[in-house]
């Protein structure tokens, strides 16, 4: 399979370049050196080039000649004495003309490419790769006739910070994810806010500590007078989702029937309807009640896992950022997913916007805020924020974490020693002020047998 996986991609990668329309033909080549590949090119291909329209020959020694006309860019393969075409069914009939308007084969294609990325190693992917192109044109389709139904989900639960629920969609079932990401996402994305982080290309934990870290030596003016800042965080919040209020927000900026459907299939689906659980059943125990997906009435929540959920979050929370820029007029706001915080000089103003922002989001999203979580405070003590504590002059990882590195890189397996311990030396080397902290994991490596180089920012196998 590792051999063929590639030259599988290639072909269907190259086969954007030729797909213009639903019908279309996936060949295997003949695995024989005089094997001769050529395109067979049809008449609207030859009307495009030449502005006339060309009958296809029928004369005895063409490729293919006794069948009827090829559809739009069918691959052939010819040797000296037969041809070989492996071919999937024709699609089914489409609901109306206009029904998948804008759905093409290169777009399943890419969403397949950018699923697999990081799932290449696992199971279901494996399993998916195996019969690679009928899985892609069944997918496909599913999805323009509209029978697509999403399948089985599986659960586990992480204890690690914190009990939590996770859901995990088929791999088939991710891929329409990311296809329905791929489409939809940049016109919500060109909206938001530049403060508004997380699931977003080039906007992940580091690029929200810089802006935070800007924001705050802004309103202190580089720490030489007094700031406050408001730290937030919604209870519950992915299994309080309200769908129906989402639903609304992201039907408002799509207007194609496709994708429409689509993205309300993908966001109306209840995972609990059929689903595995995996592990053992006394770890769900451990988990609340009130966080678990399962005990939710079946208009909330968002199983937590999916690409998704995490898309469909930022479309919710962009109510929220839109009302702190433009009603508010906070100058100084930044959110990754459900955390959020402001700065100001005054403490009376950010009061004033928590009355605000408490009263506006059950009522608008149909989520609130946790009250343990609120956090009101001088910026000088340090501002915890996705995994950084920012203090004056300095930015440093949280203790929680840097306790946690050094424990997994003390009884990690040493099969996966080097992959962990590199990993959170990336990690802790994000922060400015990181040398105390990445000498603590070079310490737990070099106990272990495992050599660190100078810097303190690599992890070898053995000992120098």
């Amino acid at each position: 399979m590792g051999g063929k996986t590639p030259q599988i991609i290639a072909r269907i990668v190259e086969a954007k370049v030729f797909m213009t329309e639903r019908s279309f033909n996936l060949v295997v080549p003949l695995a024989h050196k005089a094997t001769a590949m050529r395109i067979t090119d049809t008449d609207r291909q030859r009307a495009d080039r030449s502005g006339a329209v060309s009958q296809l020959s029928n004369q005895m020694g063409d490729v293919d000649s006794t069948i009827s006309p090829a559809g739009p860019g069918i691959r052939t393969s010819t040797t000296a004495t037969s041809t070989a075409a492996l071919s999937t069914p024709s699609c089914a009939p489409v609901p109306s003309a206009d029904w998948n308007n804008g759905f093409t084969f290169a777009d399943l294609v890419e969403a397949y490419l950018d699923c697999r990325r990081t799932k290449r190693n696992s199971a279901t992917a494996l399993a998916f790769e195996a019969n690679l192109e009928h899985n892609l044109r069944r997918l496909y389709d599913e999805l323009a006739d509209g029978s697509y139904v999403p399948g089985r989900s599986k659960c586990f639960v992480i204890l690690r910070p914190k009990p939590r629920e996770v859901w995990a969609a088929e791999f088939r079932d991710r891929i329409v994810h990311h296809l329905v990401y791929n489409r939809i996402g940049p016109r919500f994305e060109r909206a938001f806010i530049a403060n508004s982080c997380a699931c977003i290309k080039g906007r992940g934990t580091l690029y929200a500590a810089h802006r935070l870290e800007a924001m705050i030596r802004s309103v202190t003016q580089n720490w030489s007078r007094p700031a406050f800042y408001l730290k937030c965080d919604h209870a519950n919040f992915f299994v309080s989702i309200n769908k129906p209020i989402l639903l609304e927000l992201l039907l408002a900026k799509i207007f194609e029937p496709f994708w429409r459907a689509l993205t309300e299939l993908v966001l109306m689906h209840d995972p609990r309807a059929d689903f595995e659980y995996l592990g053992d059943p006394v770890l769900l125990e451990l988990v609340p009640r009130h966080k678990r997906l399962i005990e939710q009435p079946a208009h909330l929540g968002l199983p937590i896992g999916n690409l998704s959920s995490q898309f469909f979050a930022n479309v919710l929370l962009d109510v929220l950022d839109q009302r702190a820029k433009h009603e508010l007029g906070a100058r100084h706001y930044i959110r990754y997913v459900d955390d959020f915080i402001f700065l100001h000089e005054s403490a009376d103003w950010l009061n004033s916007v928590l009355a605000d922002v408490t009263a506006f989001l059950p009522e608008r999203l149909g989520v609130s805020l946790n009250p343990s979580k609120t956090i009101l405070q001088p910026v000088s003590r340090g501002v915890d924020f996705v995994g950084q504590v920012i203090k004056p002059w300095r930015r440093s990882t949280r203790r929680r974490t840097v306790s946690e590195a050094v424990r997994q890189i003390s009884s990690v397996g040493a099969a996966d020693f080097l992959a962990v311990s590199n990993s959170y030396f990336g990690l802790v080397g994000q922060a400015s002020s990181s040398h105390h902290d990445r000498a603590k994991l070079a310490n737990a490596a070099r106990r272990r047998g495992h050599a660190v180089n100078r810097a303190l920012t690599k992890t070898y196998r053995g000992s120098l």
